[in-house]
């Protein structure tokens, strides 16, 4: 594997631009990579943003000097700088694979392409692509410098080398790297968030509740939990000393009542206005930044508490540090 000094961008929305924060922080340098030049002072305004949070995360870990930013406007440019490449194009098939084919033609054979896409398979992107097997996705969670997992996930023509060296990079800058088994549309988690999605956009359809009772009955409820640990490891505590086999005898005939749907309702422009109305009315005038910096807060908050405990993401942040430290004493 490549020793990654510096790492290449591919659009600079704003998942790259938390790409650009974090790796920075963990003192890699960022080329990013953009049509739009205007994009250089969003995605620097994105990584001033995110920097006093990941300093409170990390407080007291051997961090390293923080990494430099360059813009350019040319991709190719970026794909022969950089020594792993995160591609970060809008979610249309076609332009993604033809942003990176254009780069897999320039970047050197053992640079890793990596695709932050939320939903298509790595087997989709690597149609007419030089050296494929180098190709895998790489699906982080927004916001990516605070959010620690990353879902890898390789296609037909991805080498094991290349998963594995896409493992050790992202856990090299703090992340959690769950290696997927097999390829599906979605992968793992945006399949089971928008189930629930899915339910949300119902519920306003049917009038059963707005946004702001929507998210109250997560945010008051299973939200606190899940932070903590998983869905079937809460369910297996709520089955008592019995488990998760009491909890199944309990709770299994559940799945057959009606209560649920598989598919989402048409979106009517009716159900659209109450899901952009709530939401808006939900955020009191805040702007966007405002709320970046509260959920940042919380986030950190969060995890270092589970740090205290080494469990979910702050045995994450666990790792990491000692990672820095061992770094720091070679």
């Amino acid at each position: 594997m490549r020793n990654i000094k510096t790492l290449g961008l591919l659009g600079t929305g704003v998942i790259g631009g938390g790409w650009a924060a974090r790796a920075l922080h963990c003192g890699i340098d960022v080329v990013a990579a953009d049509l739009n030049p205007k994009m250089e002072d969003w995605i620097r305004g994105a990584v001033e943003t995110a920097a006093p949070a990941l300093d409170d995360l990390t407080e007291g870990m051997a961090m390293p000097p923080k990494g430099t930013l360059s813009f350019t406007t040319d991709s190719r440019e970026m794909a022969e700088a950089a020594d792993f490449i995160q591609e970060n194009v809008p979610e249309q098939l076609d332009l993604k694979r033809s942003a990176l084919a254009s780069i897999a033609d320039v970047a050197p054979a053992d640079v890793i392409i990596s695709s932050s896409t939320s939903g298509f398979m790595p087997s989709e992107l690597q149609e007419g692509m030089t050296h494929p097997e180098r190709l895998l996705v790489g699906h982080p969670f927004n916001p990516v410098y605070l959010c620690p997992l990353v879902e890898v996930v390789g296609g037909k023509e991805t080498s094991d080398a290349a998963k594995q060296a896409a493992k050790t990079f992202y856990t090299g800058i703090g992340m959690h790297a769950l290696m997927v088994r097999k390829e599906v549309p979605g992968h793992i988690s945006d399949r089971l968030q928008e189930a629930m999605w899915r339910e949300i956009l119902h519920a306003l359809n049917d009038d059963i509740a707005t946004t702001t009772e929507l998210d109250a009955s997560i945010v008051y409820g299973p939200g606190l939990r899940w932070a903590i640990m998983g869905m079937n490891q809460i369910y297996m505590m709520a089955g008592g000393e019995g488990g998760a086999g009491h909890f199944l005898e309990q709770f299994a005939p559940a799945l057959d009542w009606p209560w649920s749907h598989l598919k989402a309702p048409e979106l009517s422009d009716e159900i659209i206005d109450r899901y952009v109305d709530g939401t808006t009315e939900q955020a009191e005038g805040q702007s966007i930044r405002d709320m970046e910096r509260i959920r940042d807060e919380c986030l950190v908050a969060i995890q270092k508490v589970l740090r205290k405990h080494d469990m979910a993401s702050g045995a994450t942040l666990n790792n990491f540090a000692q990672l820095m430290q061992d770094k720091q004493g070679r």
